[in-house]
């Protein structure tokens, strides 16, 4: 814990903090250029643009985050040697530069790697190959470890006592924005990863909802709880769709052909990814029913953490449901989404044009509306069991202060 007094002195914001949140935004934009890369020009090799956006990201966390610890670890009367996290018995640091340095280390650990895989075994034809998982896992740790690093200031300023001067209060509203802005970059990531079951194929399908009944209601529902925004889950839900759509909207305006055969879309521009989630409704849902909850009236009793997960989850699909399925077949089917607005006219160069399902439900990926409400049903349970343990992460990260 930290001394509430030392607070109005040390809430600025350390240069590593800004590093590892650029690093974040870095490997996040790298990433997303580097699925438009596959899916536009095929080849690529260790130094190609985008992985060489994902290194500098990873070399920029690892720097700054590694000089943070060493300088406290040697500078023995540093003011904030007492509030660090020691490691091995020699190192002390904060605690989300250290999980920035391990991710640092992992991300360029997969480089030499995801190279002799693609000299051994071709082209990838899946997202988490053995090398990408290595580089998915060193990713989110220095995303987590940003928002780990905000946090611990956050959480300061949430605990100190007393009247803020006006410096401090500005230095609050930065360090709740980049806690926002930390967390959204990792949603994109969470995104990212487990997008070939939430494209807009699979948006009347159950899969699609259960993939978002495990992922998004335990995150969104901890940062809910952490962060100190008046509407934070719908903050970090705009911030998401923002982070995740400008790269393809920028992109597609730059001309790229392939280099790999065979060419069946012979496109001359980068190739879009998926439009983002509605996720943005739902989570002005979730927080409002957190403003209603979590805040009880003067005499008023809090709901149990177990009533809160089942009700915010059940909020969550419904509104979900109802948003994403009718935008899914507008995605999928609709001429007017087939524009550099909504991406839908994105398609790979090695995928035949005049395919008869590119704007239509395949068949395989359709169910009855018994498989479709059983799968629904399964995923409200998914969705409770996830925002239960959301709300519990949020209660510890609302106590990270090291």
């Amino acid at each position: 814990m930290t001394d509430n007094r030392t607070v109005s002195g040390q809430l600025g914001v350390p240069v590593y903090i800004n590093a590892v949140v650029f690093s974040s935004l870095c490997v996040v934009w790298g990433l997303l250029w580097d699925i438009m890369w596959h899916i536009t020009i095929g080849r690529d090799g260790l130094f190609a643009p985008p992985h060489m956006v994902i290194y500098v990201g990873a070399v920029v966390a690892g720097l700054f985050s590694a000089y943070q610890i060493l300088n406290l670890t040697f500078s023995r009367n540093h003011p904030d040697r007492t509030s660090a996290v020691p490691f091995w018995g020699v190192f002390y640091g904060p605690l989300g530069a250290m999980f920035c340095v391990w991710g640092a280390l992992a991300m360029l650990t997969s480089a030499p790697f995801d190279d002799w895989w693609h000299n051994t075994y071709g082209l990838d034809v899946q997202i988490l190959t053995p090398p990408h998982t290595i580089l998915a896992i060193g990713i989110m740790t220095v995303q987590f470890g940003a928002m780990v690093g905000v946090l611990a200031l956050q959480n300061q300023y949430r605990t100190s006592l007393g009247v803020q001067s006006d410096a401090d209060t500005g230095r609050a509203n930065r360090l709740k924005w980049l806690f926002a802005i930390s967390a959204s970059l990792l949603l994109v990531m969470l995104f990212g990863i487990s997008s070939e079951s939430m494209g807009k194929f699979e948006s009347h399908n159950s899969i699609y909802y259960t993939t978002a009944s495990i992922i998004f209601p335990f995150f969104l529902l901890a940062v809910g709880r952490a962060s100190l925004l008046r509407w934070p889950i719908t903050t970090i839900a705009g911030i998401y769709m923002l982070a995740l759509v400008l790269p393809s909207w920028i992109l597609q305006f730059f001309p790229a052909t392939p280099r790999l055969g065979p060419v069946l879309n012979p496109v001359t521009h980068y190739q879009p990814f998926h439009f983002p989630m509605l996720l943005i409704f739902p989570a002005l849902v979730l927080d409002w029913l957190m403003h209603r909850f979590e805040t009880p009236k003067a005499g008023g009793k809090k709901l149990n953490d177990w009533l809160l997960a089942a009700l915010y989850a059940v909020a969550f699909m419904i509104v979900l449901l109802a948003v994403q399925w009718p935008f899914g077949e507008f995605l999928q089917t609709s001429p007017y989404a087939r524009n550099g607005f909504f991406l839908s006219y994105g398609w790979s160069y090695d995928s035949p044009p005049n395919w008869e399902y590119r704007y239509a439900f395949a068949p395989w990926s359709k169910q009855s509306a018994s498989e479709f409400w059983l799968g629904f049903g399964k995923a409200l349970i998914y969705a409770t069991l996830s925002a239960r343990v959301g709300l519990l992460w949020g209660n510890w990260m609302k106590r990270v202060v090291r």
